[in-house]
């Protein structure tokens, strides 16, 4: 499993580090499906070139970025041929709406099963966690995102405590779980 769920993606130099090792590729090779779907207001719309960003500044190419606004779903097979699956941030419930009607939720957990590499930005976060009804369960605690002051990094026990709390430069980190959750970044 290599989910790594953040607020603000791809923030800190260490962040950044963690996802390309979690990638475990040469970068210029990796393929990334991009789903900008969530972005339905101004505000998260403006964010979208720095989330592109995130990747490009990784080494992965643009050619190799498929934008997929989750207009129809897409089967496991396909969605295999990716190495990383981008969740972008803005409205949470218009996400997971377009993930639970397509399918997707469905192909996306067979994909992280299958230790597919998963990078959400806040509600491309909030959708794995306890925050709404019909989450994709991947972490059983409600997630907080956008902290002034949020939890300390480091390993974290089993089971979760009732949320765990992200600041824009700390990520939670989900992989071999559930021995493999912890918090990485650094504090502001």
């Amino acid at each position: 499993m290599k989910v790594l769920l953040t607020s603000a993606g791809l923030e800190t130099e260490e962040i950044k580090e963690y996802f390309m090792d979690m990638i475990g590729k040469d970068m210029p090779t990796v393929k990334a499906l991009f789903i900008p779907t969530a972005a339905v207001n101004a505000g998260a719309i403006e964010v979208l070139p720095k989330c592109m960003n995130d990747l490009l500044k990784c080494g992965i190419r643009d050619e190799n970025i498929r934008v997929f606004d989750l207009h129809a779903g897409m089967e496991i097979k396909e969605l295999q041929q990716y190495d990383v699956v981008y969740l972008c941030g803005g409205d949470t419930y218009y996400l997971l709406e377009r993930i639970r009607a397509t399918g997707f939720h469905t192909s996306l957990k067979e994909y992280i099963e299958a230790d597919g590499a998963v990078i959400g930005v806040s509600a491309g976060s909030l959708i794995f966690s306890n925050n709404l009804p019909g989450n994709l369960g991947l972490v059983d605690t409600k997630l907080d995102v956008h902290c002034a002051e949020g939890d300390a990094a480091g390993k974290i026990a089993y089971p979760l405590k009732e949320n765990v709390r992200l600041t824009n430069t700390r990520a939670l980190a989900v992989r071999n779980f559930p021995d493999g959750l912890e918090i990485i970044g650094s504090i502001g």
